[in-house]
């Protein structure tokens, strides 16, 4: 390839060089001098440029599509949104509430209203409520209206504080209120004539719980009830029994006890995830009924404090719900007042559109 010819190369002009030279210089540093003062800065340094914020790193939640419900085209640069869900900001800080209409499954509903991250656990929460009410999923028919007051809590499940749900099937608007009444331990969910969410067992295995918080009914296929409950609560056998065994798959059960009845039935019942249980206890002890044996703990495949219960008969694990007596307590006269009070202020919270739908039915 032949060398290419340098920049500059020398003129073969006659015209004297240095003349030329010093006349250009002379024209270059007049012209380059008058550019400069037109594009000097200011001495005061202009405020910058706001710039556009970073991208937050966690993503956002896709909104899942559910059967039967409508989506707006998605425009360049917009989140697609779910028609059916309608919340709002209430005025409380913390709280959040929701309305959506039942078009699917329950938990899409909620994740497409509130996000995966939240939605999924919330789910979860708001089923302990509706278990008491309805079976879940079989008696959730299109067009099922659900209202929520919760809050969210670092590193726990959301704290629900009112549920309302309207059945299309039942023909009925149910509704519950987290309150805590004078001289309890813990608050509790009360139906708007101040009567319990839940039943009570009334030989139960605890009676300083806050809340159960799985059932044989709540359609997750669990053996048993979960009864949430501090380490260290007493636990109570719940007819008379003699001490079947203790402490068997303890990386699943933890501390555990079987228990198996004396006449009656014919049942046993297994208490697991105890915290520790006497040296004094063996197989063969009998036990009576309402007794204490041990304490509730954390112990095993458990991920927070609770009591496992669960009754069986003929190998098959039966509802302690259906299999002993039951009742269902309601708000001393006495504290009445309070609570209607504070379940006005979570009714006003509620989105009005489920108000409205509720009043329909």
């Amino acid at each position: 390839m032949p060398e290419m010819p340098s920049l500059g190369a020398p003129s073969k002009s006659s015209t004297p060089i240095i003349p030329v030279v010093i006349a250009a210089t002379v024209a270059g540093l007049a012209l380059g001098g008058l550019f400069w003062i037109r594009q000097a800065p200011s001495t005061v340094e202009a405020a910058p440029v706001p710039q556009a914020a970073e991208p937050s790193a966690v993503e956002p939640t896709p909104v899942a599509a559910v059967p039967g419900v409508e989506q707006a085209p998605a425009q360049p640069g917009s989140t697609p949104v779910v028609a059916a869900p309608v919340a709002v900001a209430p005025a409380v800080p913390g709280m959040k509430a929701f309305t959506v209409t039942i078009t699917g499954p329950l938990e899409s509903a909620i994740v497409n209203s509130e996000g995966k991250e939240v939605g999924t656990a919330l789910t979860q929460v708001v089923n302990r409520s509706l278990v008491w009410w309805l079976r879940v999923p079989q008696d959730l028919v299109k067009g099922d209206t659900l209202s929520v007051v919760y809050e969210t809590r670092d590193h726990q499940e959301p704290m629900v504080h009112a549920v309302r749900f309207t059945s299309g099937k039942l023909g009925k608007t149910f509704e519950s209120y987290r309150f805590k009444a004078d001289g309890d331990a813990f608050a509790h969910f009360y139906q708007a004539d101040g009567s319990a969410l839940e039943e009570r067992l009334v030989d139960s295995p605890v009676e300083g719980y806050e809340q159960i918080t799985s059932l044989l009914r709540d359609g997750r296929k669990h053996k048993g009830v979960d009864f949430k409950t501090p380490v260290g609560t007493s636990v109570k056998s719940t007819f008379d029994a003699v001490v079947e065994r203790k402490n068997w798959n303890f990386r699943g059960n933890g501390n555990s006890v079987e228990l198996r009845e004396v006449g009656g039935q014919g049942r046993t019942a297994m208490f697991l995830h105890l915290s520790e249980l006497p040296k004094t206890l063996v197989p063969g002890q009998r036990i009576k009924r309402g007794e204490v044996f041990a304490k509730s703990g954390n112990t095993g495949h458990s991920f927070a404090p609770h009591l496992h219960y669960q009754l069986m008969k003929n190998d098959n694990p039966i509802d302690p719900f259906d299999s002993q007596a039951t009742s269902r307590e309601k708000l001393a006269t006495t504290q009445v007042a309070a609570f209607e009070k504070q379940m006005g202020e979570f009714k006003a919270l509620f989105p009005a559109s489920g108000v409205a739908a509720a009043a329909t039915r």
